[in-house]
């Protein structure tokens, strides 16, 4: 039996984010998800662990509709995201691993684009200036061209467009890959002010120790099967490191 909890908080709200016995199987035959389940709610942030080939990203695309599961359901805000893609779409703000933004443009002009086309016209060079420190993104670079900047300074760019979306879930695909310590660090300060407006946020990561440091509710993947959830204050006092290679060698049911 897979190591699970499923009473993280005191449900005082529905969930914004949730799995419900999500699974995918291709034609090939492979296994890729296996009756996923868990629920995120305004204010928490789930972090999926695992190593490639586990499914995290498989999840993700399911919530953004890419793929269309075999069984179950992803739901976004209570929208089934393979019915209704669009209207789940209007309540997520998404930053994969690697950002694809337009290199010619500042990242000024990448915010404004994209905020124009998601339909937010409304936005002041001030806002997006303000963004962009809030992200960490030094004023200097503002208006340099994003084909100069280094990863974690795209990533940022892709944070700042999450967060002028306003959404009220937000699927983070490896968004510390690419940034030093002190990003790092100014990153986790992000995501808790995040919590704090009331985001839902599931993100998937390698970064066991930012992990265990910044959510609410922890999971560990392998082979498509999501093996354990467990509030992070359960946690506290176990070596996450050994927890996470012991599911990783293929067992199950370990002690809290």
């Amino acid at each position: 039996m897979n190591d699970t909890t499923t009473d993280i908080k005191p449900q005082t709200s529905n969930p914004m984010i949730e799995a419900i016995g999500l699974t995918k199987k291709y034609e090939d035959g492979v296994l890729a998800l296996d009756h996923v389940s868990f629920a995120i709610r305004p204010g928490e942030i789930f972090a999926m662990l695992g190593g490639n080939g586990a499914g995290k990203t498989t999840t993700i695309n399911l919530f953004l509709n890419f793929i269309e599961p075999t069984e179950g359901e992803a739901r976004i805000n209570g929208i089934v995201t393979h019915r209704e893609p669009l209207k789940a779409k209007e309540h997520i703000a998404y930053v994969s691993e690697n950002v694809m933004l337009y290199p010619n443009f500042t990242a000024i002009q990448n915010l404004d684009f994209f905020a124009r086309l998601g339909g937010k016209t409304g936005y002041s060079k001030n806002d997006y200036r303000d963004v962009l420190l809030r992200v960490g993104l030094q004023e200097e670079a503002h208006h340099k061209r994003l084909k100069g900047y280094s990863k974690g300074m795209r990533q940022k760019c892709g944070i700042a467009i999450a967060i002028l979306k306003n959404a009220p879930a937000i699927l983070l695909d490896e968004p510390t890959s690419g940034l030093d310590p002190q990003a790092g660090h100014e990153f986790l300060n992000l995501l808790e002010s995040l919590r704090n407006e009331g985001k839902a946020i599931l993100m998937s990561t390698h970064d066991i120790f930012r992990a265990k440091e910044i959510a609410d509710t922890i999971g560990i993947m392998n082979k498509g099967l999501l093996l354990m959830q467990k509030p992070a204050r359960e946690l506290e006092n176990q070596n996450l490191v050994d927890l996470y290679m012991h599911y990783m060698a293929g067992h199950v049911g370990l002690a809290a």
